[in-house]
């Protein structure tokens, strides 16, 4: 696997990785990418190590964070051995800090 330097941040990524928007397929936006849950999720995190690929990819939005949670299920173990970049930019709800890429929205609110 070829590896680049991430700007200044001293890590070194994989030139591929895994986007994770198919994963929890809800709503119909994501429904139509697809509909992966957490058996074949682990499947495909567990190929891409096998190819070198340690790099994953999700954001808060895909799926209502269910991608993020399947993500979680499917790396329980592994977190050591790869990168996980998400995303928190685009409206999650109708409040006034529904949104953003701040802190705020980065840290889980239950």
């Amino acid at each position: 696997m070829e590896y680049r330097q991430l700007g200044a941040s001293g890590l070194k990524v994989p030139v591929l990785s895994l986007g994770t928007g198919t994963f929890g397929g809800t709503g119909d936006f994501f429904k139509a990418w697809g509909n992966t849950q957490v058996d074949e999720a682990s499947r495909m995190v567990n190929l891409c190590l096998d190819a070198g690929i340690t790099f994953f990819d999700t954001a808060n939005v895909y799926s209502q964070g269910l991608s993020e949670e399947i993500l979680g299920k499917a790396i329980i173990g592994l977190r050591d051995k790869i990168l996980l970049s998400t995303k928190a930019t685009f409206k999650m709800g109708e409040g006034p800090n529904d949104y953003g890429s701040s802190r705020f929205n980065l840290i889980v609110r239950r």
